[in-house]
């Protein structure tokens, strides 16, 4: 009798032990937040930090499922640190220096204006599984330092290089990371790179009046040739979403294009990190002047070796899983024709009529489109 009480008392403090692990390690990870609005980009980002939702136990390359209580679910989307998924796709991203994660379509509609939410709304985060999509994590995980390294140029640093290919003229366009937001460590670098240049006419994509004013008032803040162009009215803020599709980038966009004509060069075209929003436009103008496919992939790939050191020699794994943004921007512009025809009919859904598109282009290869056009 005395054995079996024995084993009745250790069951029970089995079963207590047992009861206590569960208490503190729920068998489904799963929590509620608030939301905010991402002004830049119009994404959902969830109230809390990347930092914080790490500690609750998610990581890149999870699956999870956010439910809001508008009824608005996505089921089993993939926590990223980069946007590595195709365009019109969701995921939920932690990208390095990003204040939260954020929920987003990428290169597509604000996912807050899809969600229907307000920064009342609340979500529910639940992971599906761990580690479902950590092989395209491993994949495509980038990143760079905001510290410029012993021996790293200023060229490098600020990813700044003119536009080459097709018959765009030589040192005309110039593309690079910002000279106002600091966010990456590398404003006053470009700033010096843009005055060294000659730099007469910006394209600023990213930021309007009043987020340019802000940075300004950041301490540390140090780029007086931008100052300067900004006072003399010599740049044009377009406060644009990454959804290049959209009717607002493209009509924001062809007006820019045309005023331009109307300032003398050279002219620095930026965004954030001089990578994304300037990768597109940049392969839009380039297209206008009748690149190459391969003329528009290398000038877009030279960002990847200045910021991370990615060749197609020295890591073409990731190389290769990189070139799709470029060849989505490419397919984008194409349609159902060629490059340059396609960069066209882009301005004229923008807007622009004939005789602003041949000024365009007469600006960018300094003669005219009629008659020139795949010579």
């Amino acid at each position: 009798m005395k054995y079996y009480f024995s084993f009745l008392i250790s069951l029970l403090i089995i079963i207590l032990s047992i009861d206590s692990v569960s208490a503190k390690e729920p068998a489904i990870l799963s929590f509620e937040t608030g939301v905010l609005e991402d002004k830049e980009f119009g994404a959902v980002y969830l109230d809390l930090t990347i930092e914080e939702f790490s500690e609750r136990g998610f990581s890149f390359g999870d699956g999870i499922t956010v439910e809001f209580d508008n009824g608005f679910r996505l089921e089993n989307i993939p926590y990223y640190s980069g946007y590595y998924v195709n365009i019109g796709e969701t995921l939920a991203c932690g990208y390095p220096g990003y204040p939260h994660v954020a929920i987003v379509r990428n290169y597509s509609a604000p996912m807050w204006e899809e969600s229907g939410v307000t920064e009342d709304t609340s979500a529910t985060v639940s992971l599906v599984q761990k580690g479902e999509y950590l092989a395209t994590e491993e994949l495509f995980h980038l990143t760079y330092d905001s510290v410029q390294k012993d021996g790293e140029s200023d060229i490098q640093f600020g990813n700044f290089r003119p536009l080459k290919g097709g018959k765009i003229q030589e040192n005309l366009i110039y593309r690079g990371a910002s000279p106002c937001d600091n966010t990456h460590g590398r404003a006053s670098v470009a700033d010096k790179l843009i005055k060294d240049a000659g730099i007469r006419y910006v394209i600023n994509l990213s930021d309007s009046e009043e987020e340019v004013e802000e940075f300004r008032q950041e301490q540390g803040y140090h780029s007086p040739y931008y100052d300067y162009l900004l006072e003399e009215n010599n740049v044009i803020l377009l406060d644009l979403n990454a959804n290049y599709t959209s009717e607002e980038y493209n009509q924001k966009l062809s007006h820019a294009l045309f005023e331009m004509t109307k300032h003398e060069g050279p002219i620095f075209i930026h965004c954030q990190e001089g990578k994304d929003r300037t990768g597109f436009v940049c392969a839009l103008i380039l297209s206008l002047a009748g690149a190459s496919e391969e003329e528009i992939i290398e000038d877009y790939m030279i960002t990847f070796e200045n910021y991370y050191g990615i060749t197609k020699e020295n890591n073409s794994e990731k190389y290769n899983a990189v070139l799709s943004n470029i060849e989505g921007f490419m397919d984008y512009i194409r349609g159902e024709t060629t490059l340059q025809e396609g960069a066209e009919e882009y301005l004229v859904k923008g807007g622009l009529r004939e005789k602003e598109i041949e000024a365009v282009y007469q600006m960018l290869c300094g003669k005219e489109l009629q008659g020139d056009r795949n010579k």
